[in-house]
């Protein structure tokens, strides 16, 4: 009879007691910065329903894309994942890298995102955009400017703002908004363009906001003007979510999804994004999948059409 009961009973699986240690989330930001600080609450937020911790690293620069090495090189067991922003979809086309962002990647939940705004010293000269177009092509060369790093959206942009109209600026990048901000603040750069992590710096009255790249204008700075109302047709905007190795089991994706779902709708951290301009923008893992394939075939003509494109080989 014993043989009979150990013939019926159903094998344990890893999957089904997942996650039986902490799970580590990969931040490709600088800590410190808004991604970082929301990321560290949804976190702890999705630790209490895993029971499990949540640990975050950090892994700065290079766009936002040095996170992708690691899952390319992680086991698919659900305990290594990492926050993915709109630069892995764009940088293999820039750039000869080893890691797919569809192949290598495993879609969880897509979170929400952000935008991004043109800022300078509450004290600076410029006040419009049009006067950092007067001062490039006054004295070529000499306008600094600073981003969260190369083949980045606000990067890409400027391109288009400056290069493509023969406009010459100096381009700074950094490693994160925290670091780029305080650039700004302290006049280290004279203008960055960067992700609506500026906004504690723009409400203090420490940063000036001239423009911002959404699809409308801000209700947190409506006399802020869009750059498609100034009369440039682009809108930047920069979703993100979460994502684990190629591989990864249908029930341990599940449970992450199930989780972060619940962090990510809890008022706590609701609240926190909102600090930053930004609001949820969920996608569960088969809509956020579709999504990253539509996104990188978009990706593909713009870098093409701004003339950006790696040499083949």
């Amino acid at each position: 009879m014993a043989a009979i009961g150990t013939a019926h009973a159903a094998p344990t699986r890893a999957s089904d007691a997942f996650p039986t240690r902490p799970v580590t989330l990969w931040v490709p930001w600088a800590a410190g910065g808004a991604t970082d600080i929301t990321m560290r609450l949804l976190a702890e937020l999705a630790g209490r329903q895993l029971r499990q911790r949540v640990l975050v690293e950090n892994r700065p620069g290079a766009g936002g894309t040095l996170a992708m090495p690691i899952l390319q090189q992680a086991e698919p067991d659900g305990y290594t994942i990492a926050q993915l922003p709109q630069p892995i979809l764009r940088v293999p086309f820039t750039q000869k890298v080893l890691w797919d962002p569809i192949r290598d990647v495993t879609p969880i939940i897509q979170i929400s995102g952000v935008t991004f705004g043109v800022l300078v010293q509450a004290a600076s000269g410029f006040r419009t955009l049009d006067d950092l177009f007067a001062f490039a092509k006054a004295r070529p060369g000499e306008l600094s400017i600073a981003t969260n790093g190369v083949g980045t959206t606000p990067h890409m942009v400027l391109e288009e703002l400056f290069t493509a109209r023969g406009m010459k600026y100096i381009h700074v990048p950094y490693k994160g908004t925290s670091e780029q901000v305080l650039a700004v603040d302290t006049g280290q750069v004279m203008v960055g363009v960067n992700s609506t992590g500026f906004a504690p710096f723009v409400d203090s009255g420490r940063l000036r906001l001239l423009a911002t790249f959404a699809a409308k204008r801000s209700p947190r700075w409506p006399s802020v003007p869009t750059l498609k109302e100034l009369g440039y047709p682009i809108v930047a905007m920069s979703p993100y979510g979460l994502g684990g190795p190629r591989g990864m089991s249908a029930a341990v994706v599940s449970t992450l999804h199930e989780a972060f779902r619940k962090a990510m709708f809890d008022p706590a951290f609701v609240h926190e994004i909102g600090k930053y301009d930004q609001e949820l923008n969920y996608l569960g893992p088969a809509e956020y999948g579709q999504w990253l394939r539509e996104e990188y075939a978009k990706e593909r003509i713009a870098v093409q059409r701004m003339g950006m494109a790696r040499a083949p080989g």
